[in-house]
C-alpha cells in the first residue's frame, strides 16, 4: 500500500483515515503466504460511517449541485486510470483472479464512473398542463444516505457498480466491503480518498470481516437506501432487517444461469466460451455458466468436448501469465465444493471430477480443478443450490418446451445464454426464460448503459442504466396552479 496508509490498508470515514484498533493479515490464496496487513472494523466505523454520511448529505452542496457530482465522478476515474496497474496486480494476488480477468474487472469499472458523471448531468423528468391553468412536474431527488455492501468475488467493479449511480444521484454513501479483500479494498479508498472534489464525508468506507457493522447499515434510521450484492441467504436477512424502516432495497443475489445448446450451435464457437463461463473468476461469481443444458442430438459430443477442454484448464496463480484459471478465494472454499462434487457423486455421474489439486491435510493453497457432473433430476443440491466454484452441471433436453422448462427450473433468475444458429430461436426461446439477462451465441456481456438483475430469488432492483440510478432516487410531483388572468 501507499505511504497514505502506511503499509496498512485502512478504513476511510469522513474525511480522515483509521484503523479501529484491529488488524488482520490478508493471505495470497495461492500460497497461503502473508500480502499484507489491514484495519478490520464493525460496529464503531459504521457509526461514524452513517453518522459522516448524514452530515454531509444535509450540510453540503453535494445532493443539489449536479456539476460538482459529474466532476467528482469524472476526476475519480482519473485516478483509477493512473492505478489501473496496481489494482490489477493486487487483484491477482489477493483474490486469485488470473491478471486478463483483473484487467476485465479495473477495465469494465473506469467507465462505469464515467458513464455515472454524465448522467449525473442528466435529467429526465416531465411537465404539463395537465387542465387549463393547472401546472404538474417531476422532480427527482436523492434518496439520502446509500448503504453499499459489496462481495469480495469482484470487489471494485461491484463496489463501483452500487456507488456510482449513488453518488451521481446526489446520495452521500456508506460503504462496507469484506475482509477477504482487505489490501484491494485499501487501494480503493485510497483512490476515493484522492478524489479532491468530493467533500468530506459524501463517500465513507470500512472493511470488516465479521457481521457487527453490516446490520447497522441495514436497520439504521439514518440510512435511506441499501445496495447489496452477495447471496440470496443473507439477501433474505437483509430484507428483513430493513423491514422496520421499509427503506429502498436493490439486491443482486445468487445466479444458477443455465447455458442452453440447441443442437445446430456451432460447438467449435460454444465450447471455449461455456469454458470460461465456469471458469471465469474460478467460478466465484453470480453469472457462472453453472448448468449446462444440451439437446440430445449434440449432447454426447458436446459432453466429451467439455470434459476435455475442462482438464485442459492451466489452474495457477493469478499473477502468473501462464494461468488460465486462478485458485479460489481460500482453501475453506475450495474444501466447500470439493465436498459438493463428492456428494454429488451418490446421485450423479462424475463426468470430470476435476478437485483439489493439493489434497493433503496440511495444505494452504485454493486450487481446484472444474468439475462436471451430470444429472438428470432437477431437484438433487447441484442443481438448485448454487456452488459458487467451478463446477457445472450438465443436463441433456429434446424439445424447446423441455429446455425452457428446465432452465426455469430452479429458484434463481439472474441469467441465461441460448445457442443456436436458429435466428428467430433466441427470441421465442427467451421470451420464455424467467432471467434477468438472456445472450444470444455469447456470454457476460454487461454494458454501462443496460439495466441487469435477477427475477425470482436472484434479487430485486436493477443496477447499470437509467434504473440503477434511480434505486438511488425519489420522484417528488410538483403541483402549481397559476391560472390565466383576466
Amino acid at each position: 500500500m501507499s505511504s497514505s496508509t502506511n503499509l496498512l490498508a485502512r478504513h476511510y470515514i469522513d474525511g480522515r483515515w483509521t484503523d479501529g484498533g484491529v488488524v488482520r493479515t490478508s493471505y495470497n490464496p495461492a500460497t497461503g503466504a502473508a500480502l499484507g496487513t489491514f484495519a478490520d472494523g464493525g460496529e464503531p466505523e459504521a457509526i461514524a460511517a452513517i453518522t459522516a454520511a448524514r452530515r454531509a448529505f444535509e450540510t453540503t452542496a453535494w445532493s443539489r449541485d449536479r456539476e460538482l457530482r459529474a466532476r467528482a465522478l469524472f476526476e475519480m476515474a482519473d485516478r483509477m486510470a493512473e492505478r489501473r496497474d496496481e489494482l490489477v496486480t493486487l487483484l491477482a494476488r489477493e483474490n486469485g483472479k488470473i491478471l486478463a480477468e483483473a484487467a476485465f474487472e479495473i477495465d469494465l469499472t473506469i467507465p462505469k464512473l464515467r458513464y455515472y458523471g454524465a448522467l449525473a448531468l442528466t435529467e429526465g423528468g416531465r411537465a404539463a398542463e395537465v387542465k387549463p391553468g393547472l401546472y404538474s412536474m417531476t422532480l427527482t431527488e436523492p434518496a439520502g444516505v446509500a448503504a453499499v455492501i459489496a462481495p469480495w468475488n469482484s470487489p471494485v467493479v461491484l463496489a463501483v457498480r452500487s456507488f456510482a449511480p449513488a453518488l451521481a444521484a446526489g446520495c452521500t454513501v456508506v460503504m462496507k466491503l469484506p475482509g477477504q479483500t482487505g489490501l484491494v479494498n485499501g487501494l480503493l479508498y485510497e483512490i476515493i480518498a484522492a478524489t479532491r472534489s468530493l467533500p468530506a464525508g459524501v463517500v465513507n468506507c470500512f472493511t470488516e470481516s465479521g457481521n457487527t457493522g453490516a446490520p447497522l447499515l441495514i436497520s439504521s434510521p439514518e440510512v435511506d437506501v441499501v445496495s447489496y450484492t452477495g447471496s440470496t441467504a443473507v439477501g433474505r436477512i437483509i430484507m428483513a432487517n430493513a423491514a422496520p424502516t421499509l427503506k429502498p432495497l436493490s439486491l443482486e443475489l445468487g445466479g444458477k444461469s443455465p447455458m442452453i445448446v440447441f443442437d445446430d450451435a456451432d460447438l467449435e464457437a460454444v465450447v471455449p466460451v461455456l469454458t470460461k463461463a465456469i471458469t471465469t473468476f474460478t467460478g466465484q461469481f453470480c453469472m457462472t455458466g453453472s448448468r449446462i443444458l444440451a439437446q440430445q442430438g449434440i449432447a454426447d459430443e458436446l459432453r466429451a468436448r467439455m470434459a476435455k477442454s475442462l482438464a485442459a484448464v492451466r489452474v495457477g496463480p493469478g499473477d502468473d501469465p501462464a494461468s488460465e484459471m486462478g485458485p479460489m478465494i481460500d482453501r475453506a472454499n475450495a474444501e466447500r465444493v470439493d465436498r459438493m462434487v463428492a456428494e454429488a457423486a451418490d446421485y450423479a455421474v462424475i463426468v470430470e471430477r476435476g478437485g483439489l489439486v493439493n489434497s493433503s491435510v496440511d495444505a494452504v493453497d485454493a486450487y481446484y480443478r472444474p468439475s462436471l457432473v451430470e444429472v438428470s433430476d432437477l431437484t438433487v443440491p447441484i442443481v438448485q443450490h448454487e456452488v459458487f466454484g467451478p463446477v457445472a452441471t450438465f443436463e441433456v433436453f429434446t424439445t424447446e418446451a423441455d429446455a425452457i422448462e428446465r432452465a426455469n427450473a430452479t429458484e434463481y433468475g439472474l441469467a441465461a445464454s441460448i445457442w443456436t444458429r436458429d435466428v428467430d430461436r433466441p427470441l421465442r426461446v427467451g421470451r420464455e426464460l424467467r432471467a434477468g439477462t438472456v445472450w444470444t451465441n455469447t456470454w457476460a456481456v454487461v454494458v454501462d448503459q443496460f439495466e441487469e438483475g435477477g427475477y425470482k430469488q436472484s434479487g430485486m432492483g436493477r443496477l447499470n442504466g437509467l434504473r440503477g440510478l434511480g434505486e438511488f432516487q425519489e420522484i417528488k410531483h410538483m403541483v402549481h396552479p397559476a391560472p390565466r388572468g383576466a
